[in-house]
């Protein structure tokens, strides 16, 4: 029996345009004592192959129509014999929309009782690559399989999850960075300017979502002007608060109670939709997560502050879907 463990290098989260790097171990468990007087030839285990490839799965409900470039090809999927041939998304449910190239860590590898041998994978996620996305209508899911196959026996197959998120102008800051510096240099000192992808990355974020500017807005009915609600800021991190002031000044119409809520909204192309004889609105679904509810009544000014989940994806848009968040 092969034990088979994966370890992934700088954490699961990762971004379009950066490096995955995950340790794969083979380990061969000590034999019992009373099996130890059996040869070398009996205990030792072979593995024919191994191989490992990331995969990004698309599911949707039954109402969309998978578009079919978004789709790998059968050839990038599945090559060769099912027997013998590594097909990690072959019995999987759903469309594959990104399929990296197989890499072999090794072939005809013999491992003895108590014996490991460990081997680094390392694969760069495309530029394109969309998020990972668990909504109502659609879901992209990410996934490293490592395959295996001992002989004479059926490949066994270990996935790993991972998740990708998606930094909006993280393009344009690499190439800010890479700009020439003209200022003197000491050749004998290595340079301070190179940062690491995720550091690049965190200052990239940094810098959209540090930016206050305040934005009003009123909010009337039929009657005339009722509050005047003020946001610091436009863009947020994943477990940030969202924070925003009610002005009940200088307005038509008393307010008794108001209430707030976090939502996002999915919306998948039209194009895709199935055809129906009955109008129908399948093609965006809205949830919310956290509200706030407050009464107000005699009040000039009210606070809010709604926190945004860690679990959920930013706002993003691929040729299927567009997510957007909202208040």
């Amino acid at each position: 029996m092969i034990e088979v463990s994966a370890k992934l290098i700088g954490g699961p989260i990762f971004m379009p345009g950066s490096k995955i790097g995950c340790c794969i171990t083979f380990t061969h468990p000590p034999l019992p004592s009373d099996s130890r007087s059996q040869s070398n030839s009996d205990v030792l285990e072979n593995l024919a192959w191994a191989s490992v490839q990331i995969n990004c799965l698309c599911l949707t409900n039954d109402n969309i129509n998978f578009p079919s470039v978004m789709c790998v090809t059968k050839d990038e999927k599945f090559l060769g014999n099912s027997e013998t041939s590594f097909a990690p998304c072959l019995t999987d449910n759903g469309h594959v929309v990104l399929s990296t190239k197989p890499k072999i860590l090794f072939c005809d590898v013999g491992l003895s009782p108590g014996e490991n041998k460990s081997y680094l994978y390392s694969e760069t996620l495309p530029n394109d690559a969309p998020p990972s996305y668990k909504g109502h209508l659609v879901k992209y899911a990410y996934k490293i399989t490592v395959g295996m196959q001992r002989l004479n026996s059926p490949i066994k197959l270990l996935r790993v999850p991972i998740r990708v998120v998606v930094i909006y102008g993280l393009t344009e800051g690499v190439t800010c960075e890479n700009s020439i510096d003209l200022s003197p240099s000491n050749p004998f000192l290595e340079s301070q300017y190179k940062h690491e992808e995720c550091d690049m990355a965190l200052q990239m974020l940094q810098n959209i979502t540090a930016k206050r500017s305040p934005n009003f807005y009123n909010i009337t009915n039929s009657r005339g002007k009722v509050a005047r609600f003020c946001l610091f800021k436009q863009a947020y991190r994943l477990g940030e608060d969202i924070v925003g002031t009610f002005d009940f000044e200088q307005t038509d119409v008393s307010c008794i109670e108001f209430t707030v809520s976090l939502q996002c909204e999915e919306a998948v192309n039209k194009d895709f939709i199935a055809v129906s004889p009955r109008p129908r609105k399948d093609n965006v679904s809205i949830v919310s997560y956290n509200t706030q509810h407050q009464f107000c009544a005699n009040t000039l000014k009210s606070f809010l502050q709604l926190a945004i989940p860690l679990n959920v994806s930013p706002a993003f848009s691929t040729l299927l879907v567009c997510v957007k968040w909202r208040l």
